[in-house]
């Protein structure tokens, strides 16, 4: 297990040409989600489209949700977010919680963080027993090949970034007054205790990544090259989906847009 070694934090991408690839990629999504949705080209309904984001603290995660989202109209899209279990969903079991944002047919939504918390954080910090989070692995692949095979397309991302990198976002966000917020003493804590994250990042990834949901680790160290890998992976996840259940991919008006 060093997927995460395996990853070049080092690539960069030109101003310019990520433009350029964010917003075909953006164009593509804008349709497969109207087709999906049954609003254009073969006026079917498609399968639901989960996208989940895992990864560490200023790795990115909210940035590549907004150009995610950005071509799509807020009805045809849910984002929801997840933190530690309330009182009430902590008296459930872990997966109880996510089942109220799944989307159905036609549907889509983007979890920033996700059911994975169990073998990441709550495994880190003691708040599952070790009994629950390695049980957790074998349920959560069940779950994911349940959903899949009711017809869900689950797109899962890790953001990777470096330790230096992550430590210049920190600074960054420290010392500005209108995002400083999003810097708390949990994420230093959690910065500190990096090495035994990545033990567990690195058993997540090789234990849970199946035929039905294979993670997607994005180099994230470049915003922008983080962002349009994003993008063009989940219009690859979803194009081929579709070309499998027989859809017309062809664009009658290609380089064009009807966003608005």
């Amino acid at each position: 297990m060093n997927r995460l070694a395996e990853i070049d934090l080092s690539r960069r991408l030109p101003k310019k040409e990520a433009a350029e690839r964010l917003d075909a990629a953006l164009y593509r999504l804008l349709r497969l989600r109207l087709m999906l949705g049954g609003q254009i080209g073969d006026k079917r309904i498609g399968p639901p489209l989960c996208v989940v984001f895992e990864g560490w603290d200023a790795s990115g995660k909210g940035g590549a949700i907004k150009r995610l989202v950005r071509p799509l109209d807020p009805r045809h899209v849910r984002v929801a977010q997840f933190a530690a279990p309330t009182p009430d969903e902590a008296r459930h079991h872990f997966l109880w919680r996510f089942w109220k944002v799944l989307p159905g047919w036609g549907g889509m939504a983007v979890l920033d963080r996700s059911w994975y918390g169990r073998v990441l954080v709550e495994r880190v910090e003691g708040f599952a027993t070790e009994e629950q989070w390695r049980r957790a692995y074998g349920e959560i692949v069940e779950f994911e090949r349940t959903l899949a095979a009711e017809g869900m397309i689950i797109v899962k991302f890790w953001m990777h970034v470096s330790e230096e990198e992550q430590l210049r976002r920190f600074q960054s966000r420290a010392g500005d007054p209108l995002r400083a917020w999003k810097l708390t003493a949990e994420d230093w804590r959690n910065r500190d205790r990096r090495a035994e994250y990545e033990i567990a990042v690195e058993e997540m990834l090789e234990r849970t990544g199946h035929e039905a949901g294979p993670w997607h680790v994005v180099a994230a160290d470049d915003k922008r090259l983080a962002r349009v890998t994003v993008v063009e992976t989940v219009c690859a996840a979803v194009e081929a989906e579709l070309a499998a259940r027989g859809y017309d991919l062809s664009d009658p008006a290609p380089g064009g847009s009807d966003e608005d």
